[in-house]
């Protein structure tokens, strides 16, 4: 340990400060709160989440940022929301816009409630998935939830019948951004008032300190999933839904592999 190495010229007041150090750190790891999956089923204000329903064929959106664009990937094409259709067999329509989120426009468009308003209502979508974003963690706690209710309320208007599942953000980075744990909870939040699921990556440590190299390519201007970092999310997500779900339908087209933590 580093701590141990540094105690034998900094003697025993260096150990000390260090263990408190790290004591505090732990205090700190906003990727350690409960697993949603244990209480999403009873949100905090008594609307209980009902069990997905999927079927084999379902026509399925996945919106979000550049993680659903498929940045870093070899070609955006290969990004995990596109792997999720081949896993699953669903039919998927991808949109996702590089650096957007609920508040911040993005490189190639608005923020979400804008691009919300341009989606097509004559579209018949099973399951939407609305993912992200880390890219909201600068903009601040102020109106991000009324936010949020904004873009979601646009989204129950627009496909009355589709299921929708939140997707949370997923760390491009360690230690997390204090602005990234507040989001996570704040969607998680919104979406048990609503009793819709809500996935976190960060609560259930899909990326943690010791996989983060394997699965984010951390070149310049990246922090984004390398092409084996958008084939673990697609299974992940998959894993995620098919244990959300009432029936088996999720993944029947192509059974999953165990996924490695």
């Amino acid at each position: 340990m580093t701590s141990e190495r540094r105690a034998r010229t900094w003697g025993l007041g260096a150990i000390a400060a260090g263990v408190a150090a790290v004591v505090a750190l732990s205090a700190w790891q906003p990727w350690n709160r409960p697993s949603a999956i244990d209480s999403a089923a009873v949100g905090a204000s008594g609307i209980s989440t009902e069990a997905l329903s999927v079927p084999a064929d379902a026509d399925v959106l996945v919106f979000g940022d550049s993680w659903t664009y498929g940045s870093a990937a070899t070609r955006p094409t290969d990004g995990y929301a596109y792997q999720l259709g081949d896993l699953t067999g669903w039919n998927v329509t991808v949109d996702g816009v590089r650096g957007s989120g609920y508040m911040k426009p993005g490189i190639d468009g608005p923020e979400f409630g804008t691009r919300a308003s341009w989606l097509d209502p004559a579209e018949d979508y099973d399951l939407v998935i609305i993912q992200g974003s880390i890219n909201d963690r600068l903009q601040g706690a102020r109106g991000y939830r009324e936010r949020v209710a904004e873009v979601w309320d646009r989204f129950e208007r627009t496909y009355p019948n589709a299921q929708i599942v939140i997707f949370g953000p997923t760390p491009h980075q360690f230690p997390v951004d204090e602005g990234t744990a507040r989001i996570d909870g704040d969607l998680e939040a919104e979406a048990a008032e609503r009793g819709w699921w809500y996935i976190s990556p960060l609560t259930e440590q899909w990326i943690t300190p010791s996989n983060y190299l394997d699965y984010i390519d951390t070149g310049v201007g990246n922090k984004h999933p390398s092409d084996a970092g958008h084939t673990y999310l697609a299974e992940k997500l998959a894993e995620a839904l098919r244990d959300r779900s009432a029936t088996t339908d999720a993944g029947t087209e192509a059974p999953l592999e165990p996924v490695a933590p």
